[in-house]
């Protein structure tokens, strides 16, 4: 009687499968934001140092607009609340509401990124560049690497969204919203820094 291949390869009647420890993608994107707030702690401590220093160029006060960066900050702040709907109508399992959401965020984000550049042609107009001086160095740098990381939460909102589609609400897209989410609020917050201590501040006699 011939004998069967698990009886010839013993070990054939195991399965192997790839060992995901539970929660290790959360705990590893905490730690990329932790980096994250490295790099902008970086610019952050580059602005308070630099930020008076205008080589004889214009100044915050003559430059900012600050009806325009509060628009765009509500605009950003919107879109944190729009977000948080969508994970609330993951969390329930309607799928074309949370889209309906993600959808919105999106929105909110371009928006915030268009008036963002919208400032920064404004202030290209006026020969107000990143080499003009050392404060508006340190102010390009900041911004735009804050605008930059909206940017790619806006495209990795897309890709989540094509996910959805296809997919839906399944456990792994379920921890995509979730690291999205996390991405997404740390921007804000950020932000809320940026307003206040580049914008108000700057402002300031």
């Amino acid at each position: 009687m011939p004998m069967s291949d698990a009886t010839l390869n013993p070990s054939s009647r195991y399965f192997v499968r790839e060992h995901h420890p539970e929660n290790g993608t959360l705990l590893g994107f905490w730690i990329y934001l932790m980096s994250d707030c490295l790099i902008f702690a970086v610019l952050f401590a580059t602005y308070a140092v630099l930020g008076r220093n205008y080589a004889g160029g214009p100044t915050g006060a003559e430059l900012f607009d600050l009806k325009l960066v509060a628009l765009n900050t509500s605009m950003l702040l919107l879109s944190s609340i729009t977000y948080g709907f969508a994970m609330l109508e993951a969390g329930r399992k309607r799928l074309g509401a949370t889209m309906g959401w993600l959808i919105v965020t999106g929105l909110f984000g371009a928006a915030f990124i268009s008036l963002e550049l919208y400032e920064f042609v404004h202030l290209l107009h006026e020969n107000a560049g990143p080499q003009r001086s050392a404060f508006l160095t340190s102010f390009w740098s900041l911004v735009a690497t804050h605008g930059l990381h909206v940017t790619f939460g806006i495209v990795w909102l897309i890709t989540l969204l094509f996910q959805l589609k296809k997919h839906g609400l399944t456990h792994e897209n379920m921890r995509r919203l979730t690291c999205l989410s996390m991405f997404w609020h740390f921007l804000d917050v950020v932000w809320i820094g940026v307003f206040t201590f580049v914008y108000l501040m700057g402002v300031l006699p």
